[in-house]
C-alpha cells in the first residue's frame, strides 16, 4: 500500500511532513503525486511523493447510497414513549443483525441472548418488524419462510436482512422485538379489564 504526504512540497524539504494512509473508505477523493524529493533515512535514498493538488472522482468512484435506520425499542419508558436509536449504512453493504449488534441496540430476548445461532439463520430467535421501508431491503430468504411462516409479513429475521441493494437509498423504521411488544399490550389489555396479568 503507498503512502503519501499530505504536507506541501516545502514541509518535506524541510524533513517536516508526516506519511499518511489515504482513507479507504472514501474513494471519491483520488490523490495525485505531482511532486517527488529524494530523502535520506537511515543512510539509504527515499523517494517521497507529495500530494498537491487532488482530481475528481470517476463515475465508478462516486459517493455511495446511505440507508438511514431507527430503531424502536420494545418496551416505553416512564413517559410512555419507546426509545429510538439511529444508525445508518451503505447500501446493500451491511446485514441487519451485525448494524444492530455494532450499534448495541437490543436484539434478543433472553432465550434468544443463551440460544442464538450467531447470525446462522437457523434458530428464528432475532425477529424485527419494518414499520417502515421495506422496499429498501432484501427479499425474504428461504430461512425466514420457514421460521416466519405464521407471522407478519413486516416480521423479519435480523440476521437474513441485507439492508439496501447497494443501489437504493431512504429510511428504515424497525420495531425491536416485535413479539414482546405484542405480548406487552396483550397484558395490558387483561390487567386493564381487572384481570391478572399473564
Amino acid at each position: 500500500m503507498a503512502s503519501l504526504i499530505t504536507q506541501s512540497p516545502s514541509s518535506v524539504l524541510q524533513g517536516k511532513a508526516s506519511l499518511k494512509i489515504p482513507p479507504a473508505h472514501n474513494p471519491a477523493t483520488i490523490l495525485t503525486p505531482t511532486t517527488t524529493t529524494s530523502r535520506r533515512r537511515n543512510g539509504c535514498p527515499m523517494r517521497l511523493a507529495v500530494n498537491a493538488s487532488s482530481v475528481s472522482a470517476s463515475p465508478e468512484t462516486a459517493e455511495k447510497p446511505i440507508v438511514e435506520l431507527e430503531f424502536i425499542g420494545e418496551k416505553a419508558g416512564a413517559d410512555g414513549s419507546y426509545p429510538v436509536t439511529e444508525a445508518s449504512a451503505v447500501s446493500g453493504e451491511k446485514v441487519l443483525r451485525n448494524l444492530m449488534l455494532e450499534h448495541k441496540i437490543d436484539l434478543y430476548a433472553a432465550y434468544g441472548k443463551v440460544m442464538n445461532c450467531g447470525g446462522g439463520g437457523s434458530c428464528g430467535t432475532c425477529i424485527v418488524e419494518i414499520l417502515d421501508g421495506k422496499d429498501l431491503l432484501s427479499e425474504r430468504t428461504n430461512a425466514e419462510l420457514r421460521y416466519l411462516k405464521k407471522k407478519p409479513d413486516s416480521w423479519r429475521l435480523a440476521c437474513q436482512t441485507i439492508v439496501g441493494n447497494k443501489t437504493n437509498s431512504g429510511k428504515v423504521i424497525v420495531q425491536c422485538k416485535p413479539q414482546w411488544k405484542n405480548l406487552e399490550v396483550a397484558t395490558l389489555g387483561k390487567s386493564g379489564s381487572g384481570g391478572v396479568p399473564g
